[in-house]
């Protein structure tokens, strides 16, 4: 099928490698403009710009698909299906309309449920058991499309964010390949979401990463499974006489109580209700280390965290 893809992160990539490995002819590429990086502020490419490049394909960058202009390069493309994965620009119903079979967006949960900007995270931090990744035909709704695939996904009791991605994104490339297959056949079909059950999962903000110790254990742990590894759940560790903020990246339910922040043993911290013991950590400017690395430098602690 002539193919347009527009996506973004490494998140996108694997998808975008199994449609051009199927034989489908990706006739453009959409991605988000290189934005300045590192030290140098030169200018990086996004994983999906720079994949695409690696298999010629023409590259458009555009700020935004709202203007008259960008619309009618959209459509010159002649595109049959336009495939969005991660792609972080509003589509408006011109470009929704332009491939002769409207658009396809592979979605990371099981619709209604996590519709919106952070499915993954929110699933894992509201303790869900199991998500799933589908495959959706885009309208003009914040994921309101009729559903036509959908793959589960079990979400294990101490999953990361970033572990439920990585297994996310292998699993929706290969549902976007049969979805495609099923289109180019005359064989995919629809059906329309449930309005039951809908919840919105909004963006991450960096004012919600501070763990409150406060709530049961449970929660805590989930908070710090579903913030890793980015933006990372941070609490302060007064180490040599000042307080150093460190990131909990790994955690497990652990045994014990006490007042919520005390440290029980170890890296094992009370909770409002039990606690969780950390297995990984991120020492402010330091990289992520086991908890007896960590241990070992940081020399005595005090009895409580922040």
């Amino acid at each position: 099928m002539r193919v347009v893809f527009m996506g973004t992160p490494d998140f996108s990539v694997p998808t975008l490698t199994e449609i051009v490995s199927s034989g489908h002819e990706v006739v453009a590429v959409y991605t988000r403009a290189p934005k300045p990086a590192g030290r140098g502020q030169e200018e990086r490419k996004s994983p999906v710009h720079r994949a695409a490049e690696g298999f010629g394909i023409p590259v458009f960058t555009p700020r935004s698909l709202k203007g008259e202009a960008e619309q009618l390069v959209f459509a010159s493309h002649g595109a049959e299906v336009g495939i969005v994965v991660a792609y972080g620009l509003l589509l408006p119903k011109p470009i929704l309309d332009a491939p002769e079979l409207g658009c396809l967006n592979l979605h990371g949960s099981l619709l209604p449920r996590w519709r919106g900007a952070a499915p993954i995270q929110r699933a894992i931090m509201a303790g869900d058991t199991q998500t799933g990744v589908m495959v959706m035909q885009m309208d003009e709704g914040l994921d309101t499309g009729p559903v036509a695939l959908a793959d589960l996904i079990p979400i294990g009791p101490d999953m990361t964010a970033g572990e439920l991605h990585d297994q996310m994104m292998r699993v929706g490339a290969d549902l976007m390949g049969r979805a495609l297959a099923a289109l180019e056949r005359g064989s995919l079909d629809f059906k329309p979401q449930p309005d039951e059950g809908a919840i919105y999962a909004r963006k991450i903000e960096k004012a919600e990463a501070r763990i409150d110790w406060s709530q049961p254990a449970e929660a805590v742990h989930n908070h710090i499974r579903g913030l890793s590894p980015f933006p990372g759940a941070w609490f302060e560790l007064e180490l040599g006489g000042k307080p150093v903020r460190v990131k909990a990246l790994r955690s497990t339910l652990g045994e014990g109580s006490g007042a919520p922040g005390t440290l029980l043993d170890d890296l094992t911290i009370a909770c409002g209700a039990g606690a969780v013991r950390l297995t990984q950590v991120q020492r402010e400017g330091k990289g992520a280390m086991d908890a007896a690395t960590f241990l070992r430098g940081a020399g005595i602690l005090p009895e409580r965290v922040a």
